[in-house]
């Protein structure tokens, strides 16, 4: 999940860099094109393709949406604020994954925990500052973005054990670009690529692959309530590209509402932490999350 997140971000400073010369539809487009070759030769190399009927699981398709309309409602906002400030709202995603595995799939989730995901919540207000003049309506889109990339994760939990890992992956990068292609003339049409921005896009796409197949190893593998809060260490890489590249620092609250969302992620661990020590070995034998 570290991995992971440290690739989602320098691929959101790279697509944040290049959107100033193109539209969204045609970033996705080009970077999915790229990513969806690179996956595709790789799940061949690795003999992992299957025939499509049989990836088109409803939870698999469930994923793809979740992970487009994410996607998209992420990359118009992306445009529009601070890099950091995109990614400490983001920081709100494991706590809303927790509280969406003990809703829909019956995993417990004590009063303390209820408790943390409550003050968590109240420290995305306080990032986003609803009400307050001047606030821009983009911050709203990448709430929508944690709710939709919420029901992606829970979806990958339940994606059978059959269909590979970079079967999943292919199958989001080919929903991603199909959107980005649906996009790219309601938003201005198609704009020429410099050498220097398609060097770019490749490189986004290298680190949209690693992501994706970090991403869904991580929920595949591991209990979500454990495994979603080291989601939390992509903050620290977006301050810094933030900075380096779009000059870009916190403010107060930003900084206040992440450390309280942040607490909140990081107190739910330990107390999923407490609560498995706590278990008998038969009962955390039997709870134990499925394998790829």
């Amino acid at each position: 999940m570290a991995i992971g997140m440290a690739c989602f971000t320098f691929n959101d400073a790279t697509v944040k860099f290049v959107a100033e010369e193109m539209n969204m539809g045609q970033v996705m487009l080009v970077r999915s094109t790229i990513a969806t070759v690179l996956i595709v030769a790789l799940a061949w190399y690795q003999g992992m393709l299957i025939p499509i009927r049989q990836a088109l699981h409803k939870m698999t398709i469930l994923r793809v949406i979740g992970e487009v309309v994410g996607t998209i409602t992420f990359l118009i906002a992306l445009v529009h604020i601070p890099l950091a400030l995109t990614s400490a709202i983001l920081q709100s995603l494991p706590l809303l994954v927790t509280l969406g595995a003990a809703l829909f799939f019956g995993e417990p989730v004590g009063w303390r925990r209820w408790v943390a995901i409550i003050i968590g919540l109240a420290g995305v207000l306080i990032i986003v500052r609803p009400g307050q003049e001047g606030m821009s309506p983009y911050v709203l889109l990448i709430v929508v973005t944690v709710i939709f990339a919420s029901l992606r994760d829970l979806a990958t939990r339940r994606v059978p054990k059959t269909i590979p890992v970079l079967m999943i992956s292919a199958l989001t990068s080919v929903g991603v670009g199909v959107a980005g292609a649906a996009m790219i003339v309601p938003l201005g049409g198609w704009t020429p690529m410099s050498t220097t921005n398609t060097f770019l896009l490749i490189l986004a796409a290298c680190c949209v692959m690693a992501a994706y197949h970090f991403l869904i190893l991580a929920m595949r593998e591991g209990e979500i309530s454990f495994v979603a809060p080291f989601r939390y260490t992509s903050l620290l890489w977006a301050i810094l590209l933030g900075f380096l590249f779009f000059g870009d620092l916190p403010d107060m609250p930003m900084i206040i509402g992440s450390i309280i969302v942040i607490g909140s992620g990081l107190y739910t661990l330990y107390r999923e932490q407490m609560v498995s020590r706590a278990k008998p070995a038969a009962t955390a034998a039997a709870s134990s999350p499925d394998g790829v």
